[in-house]
């Protein structure tokens, strides 16, 4: 790269980080102005220009401030305290929004429950915080009637909308309230510091944790988010993504508030329907996470794929493989790629669209943004440390878990850690002594690579890359190297254990289409991997397992292995002696077991 290009891509970054900052650094100084008071503000600014549209519902400025205030009342009026817990089940609609702004005015915090859980693992959520009141919307009242047996006792059960078992209605119940504005000394003080929400994280490796997302965390992602989108109050960005996560919920919805703009909310994600929701509602800037600009490249052409004023996407997760497939086909190219996790403090940027990066951080800024990677031991599973204890950082391009320096210093409250409602949960994500006696700093649990340019890449989860044959394997790598083969849609792969051999022994489970060949796909695994890096066993599926927010899950596939009792599906192994996929039955699954058969 020349001297030119690099120096157009640092001032790339210099503007937009400075830009964002500019926007969130007064907030330090101004600690008792949560979002709630801000949008007093800009109700009265912007009044009856729409905030937040949906297909069932729209909000304007005024509207959603009003059903704040009355849910404000109605959480007072019932016992909410600050610091008291309401759990919202709740689909994607305006008034989710609505409903957690009320409680945070009131001083209480709002619980977003996963919509897609049910018996044990929502009732794990709602007891993780013990909450005093739960609102759950009609249409999901079944499966928090599965989970309900064991919630423990407490909340008092909420319904919003008709047909709700027996549960008082708080749709009803607010319109007993008025929408005017509350007078301060009616309402607790509150401080950037209090907690306003609990986002839960995916649980793709175990049950969610509930992370402590404070008021300031709220306020500054909208605020630098409105920046990073280059929101004006013309723009209108659509967001399919779940309300109960940080990137549907504050990110996407608050990027247009900041600025007078507005969000179109769709429930949820939909290939077929996505460019008819944007380009009938003249969505300019759309948010995406995970896999959805995968499924949006593998849906059959849309009429309208190319009529849409979208000018600039936001979001994480965009693999390389597919990143050219997408702008070549949609004709987007601004493409903000980011990296952060809701309950840390390592947040990065890609804002020049560089493809495949998570973000960037030049030399020059390395000391005013201390994010950065350390080597990582894989054979006993933690950070590799030196004769005086302290860990290393990285080599450029070289692979290590990225972390993030943890300082409590109200005048840098962005690089606070709140942790979650478990504390022990808590203290596995922080790292003492890193690089000085009594540091502490943010264990994202990610491995990244960073290039000489400062450019990081992402490479796997800790917990997903596995040894086999002396060498890592990470299991994202691949999985984009299968991606690429002629008929195959989507792969998860993952580490499985083998009888007599060390390590685990590298699995995918692939869901392909008619295009698909075997012999194809066993010459592309021998022309595109190195021998270790190659899966030996093949799983083929309907479709892959996901959460919410594309994540695949791995935790049933690798306890059944390659054992075809414990499933339907069929499993293969590359036979090195027949030199092909064969179908794996009970006796072959036995001679692998018992080491018969070395590979």
């Amino acid at each position: 790269m020349s001297f030119l290009d690099n120096l157009r891509k640092d001032w790339v970054f210099a503007h937009g980080v400075f830009k964002a900052l500019r926007r969130v650094t007064p907030m330090a100084r101004h600690r008792n102005r949560t979002f709630a008071d801000a949008m007093e503000d800009l109700a009265e600014r912007f009044g009856d220009r729409p905030a937040l549209i949906s297909a069932r519902e729209t909000l304007s400025y005024a509207d959603y401030n009003g059903r704040g205030n009355r849910y404000a009342r109605w959480a007072m009026a019932n016992g909410i305290e600050k610091g008291d817990v309401v759990c919202l089940l709740m689909p994607n609609r305006p008034e989710y929004a609505a409903v957690w702004l009320g409680i945070a005015r009131a001083g209480g915090t709002t619980a977003l429950l996963n919509t897609n859980l049910a018996g044990a693992a929502l009732a794990h959520c709602i007891n993780l915080v013990s909450p005093k009141h739960i609102i759950v919307a009609a249409e999901l009242a079944d499966s928090f009637d599965t989970a309900a047996p064991m919630v423990k006792a407490g909340p008092t059960v909420w319904g919003h909308g008709a047909g709700v078992p027996g549960w008082p209605r708080i749709d009803d119940a607010i319109m007993d309230h008025g929408d005017e504005a509350i007078p301060a000394g009616d309402r607790p003080t509150l401080t950037l510091d209090d907690r306003c929400l609990f986002i839960y994280t995916s649980g793709t490796t175990g049950l969610p944790k509930a992370a402590n997302i404070n008021h300031y965390r709220v306020h500054a992602a909208m605020l630098a988010y409105a920046s990073v989108m280059e929101m004006t109050a013309q723009d209108r960005n659509y967001n399919c993504l779940p309300m109960y996560h940080t990137s549907g919920g504050i990110l996407a919805i608050g990027c247009g508030l900041m600025v007078g703009g507005s969000s179109f909310i769709a429930e949820r994600f939909s290939a077929r329907q996505f460019w008819d929701d944007v380009v009938d509602n003249d969505c300019t800037r759309f948010q995406y996470i995970g896999e959805l600009c995968r499924y949006l490249v593998t849906a059959p052409p849309h009429p309208k794929e190319r009529m849409h004023k979208v000018r600039l996407v936001c979001g994480n997760g965009l693999r390389p493989d597919v990143w050219e497939r997408f702008t070549h086909r949609f004709g987007i190219t601004a493409i903000r790629e980011f990296y952060a996790a809701t309950e840390g403090n390592a947040i990065i940027f890609n804002w020049d669209s560089t493809p495949g990066a998570v973000g960037r951080i030049p030399r020059w800024a390395r000391t005013l943004f201390p994010v950065t990677n350390i080597r990582f031991d894989f054979d006993h599973d933690r950070p590799v440390r030196d004769d005086d204890g302290l860990c290393i950082e990285c080599d450029d391009d070289e692979t290590g878990e990225m972390i993030s320096r943890i300082v409590v210093n109200p005048l840098k409250p962005g690089q606070r850690f709140d942790g979650y409602a478990d504390r022990s949960e808590t203290e596995k994500k922080i790292l003492r002594d890193v690089f000085v006696a009594g540091d502490m700093w943010f264990r994202t649990g990610d491995l990244m690579r960073r290039d000489r340019r400062g450019y990081f890449y992402f490479v796997d989860r800790i917990g997903d890359t596995f040894r086999w044959k002396g060498e890592n394997i990470s299991t994202a790598e691949v999985a984009e190297a299968l991606s690429l083969c002629v008929g195959v849609d989507e792969a998860n792969v993952y580490g499985v254990e083998v009888a007599h051999a060390e390590g685990r022994a590298g699995m995918a489970a692939l869901a392909v289409n008619d295009d698909f060949s075997l012999e194809a796909f066993r010459d592309h695994l021998h022309a595109t991997l190195s021998s270790h890096a190659r899966p030996p066993f093949v799983r083929f599926r309907q479709s892959i397992d996901a959460t919410s927010t594309f994540k695949q899950r791995k935790i049933d596939l690798v306890r059944e292995g390659f054992d075809p009792s414990q499933t339907h599906d069929p499993i293969y192994f590359d036979d090195p002696a027949a030199a092909q996929l064969v179908r794996i039955d009970a006796a072959l699954h036995r001679r692998i077991h018992s080491g018969d058969i070395r590979f």
